[in-house]
């Protein structure tokens, strides 16, 4: 994805993901009561920046939901990374973004299978917890992506961008669309999802500034990243407001749904939409005038990342520690704190530009 133009909506979207962006769900970079369990789970070993690179390893990826468009997208982007890193892919994984049993149980099988490494979106940031350090302590190095579990339990977490440049431009979106007046609400995917309750903590804050004194946030409802509940949600939403002046919803399963009811209601146009979401979900909806403008990173990267990760981790190279460089697909990562690799900045997305991009 080009990262390089596109900023025309607000120059603050540089923003450094966390993603956040499954699109269906999108990665926190570090929420505090997330980062409270601890620094990231670093080996005791040095790592040895200079160490080959591991061929013949198997790296599993767990996404939140398996069927889901955006983890789709994600994971095939890690497995052609391990394709030309000479390693083996897998993916195992819950059908369900909320069946948090179903990926503990996930993380146990894939620890028994003796992989090298594995690539988690959390559903929910503790509970994944004593499966991962189980996991951990038998070798097998723990990268997180998309949405990140207590720091203390994985290695590293690839972030989409900034989870506070995210929380914050996703307001200022949706405030230049609706004049910087009236009631809004938010759209999110699962009640305890990590990524999804870092940015709308920043959204908040956000609409502290002074120039949001007339903008309203009057309710965070919750669609289970699941199509047919967040189309109920948005329709429930406009019910219960009937003032209502724009939606915010960071879950690319969400904005779909949401934009899908929007189309056909008498609310298109009037209603402003926007959030995180891919260009092929969107396009029509930006064409057809019921979206002007989203943001979301390329998820096929970021599974990129996750698996040059996680085999920079096996090979030695990297232990998590914050200051650590490593190259990844020609590009240079350095480690923030708590073990944080940030893949880049977000890109808004309009009429003008969406067409460029095909994911």
């Amino acid at each position: 994805m080009r990262k390089s133009s596109l900023r025309r909506t607000c120059a603050a979207l540089a923003a450094g993901t966390s993603l956040a962006l499954a699109l269906t769900a999108c990665g926190g970079t570090t929420k505090k009561d997330v980062d409270s369990g601890g620094s990231a789970a670093a080996s005791t070993a040095k790592a040895d920046p200079n160490a080959a690179t591991k061929k013949g390893l198997t790296v599993g990826f767990l996404p939140k939901q398996v069927n889901n468009p955006y983890f789709t997208t994600a994971d095939k982007g890690g497995q052609k990374a391990l394709a030309e890193l000479g390693s083996t892919y897998k993916e195992v994984g819950p059908s369900s973004a909320t069946d948090t049993a179903g990926q503990v149980s996930y993380v146990n099988t894939l620890t028994q299978q003796q992989v090298n490494a594995m690539a988690v979106s959390a559903q929910d940031p503790g509970a994944l917890c004593t499966a991962l350090k189980q996991a951990m302590s038998n070798g097998v190095k723990v990268v997180t992506y998309d949405s990140d579990t207590k720091a203390d339990c994985r290695n590293a977490f690839v972030s989409q961008a900034s989870a506070e440049d995210l929380g914050r431009t996703e307001v200022q979106l949706l405030a230049q669309q609706i004049g910087y007046k009236g009631e809004i609400a938010v759209l999110s995917a699962a009640q305890t999802a990590t990524n999804q309750n870092t940015w709308i903590g920043y959204m908040r804050d956000e609409l502290k500034d002074p120039k949001y004194k007339n903008v309203k946030l009057v309710k965070i409802a919750y669609g289970n990243d699941d199509a047919q509940q967040s189309f109920q949600q948005t329709q429930g939403l406009l019910q219960q407001y009937p003032n209502l002046k724009g939606i915010i919803s960071p879950t690319t399963v969400g904005i779909k749904a949401a934009a899908q009811y929007l189309s056909g209601s008498k609310y298109k146009g009037k209603v402003r939409l926007t959030g995180l979401g891919t260009p092929n979900d969107m396009r029509k909806y930006v064409k057809n005038g019921t979206v002007e403008a989203f943001e979301l990173w390329d998820p096929a990267k970021l599974g990129d990342l996750a698996a040059r990760t996680a085999v920079a981790l096996a090979s030695g190279q990297i232990s998590g520690k914050e200051g650590e460089t490593f190259k990844a697909g020609g590009t240079t990562y350095t480690i923030g704190k708590d073990g944080v690799i940030s893949l880049g900045k977000p890109t808004v997305f309009d009429a003008k530009n969406i067409d460029q991009f095909n994911f």
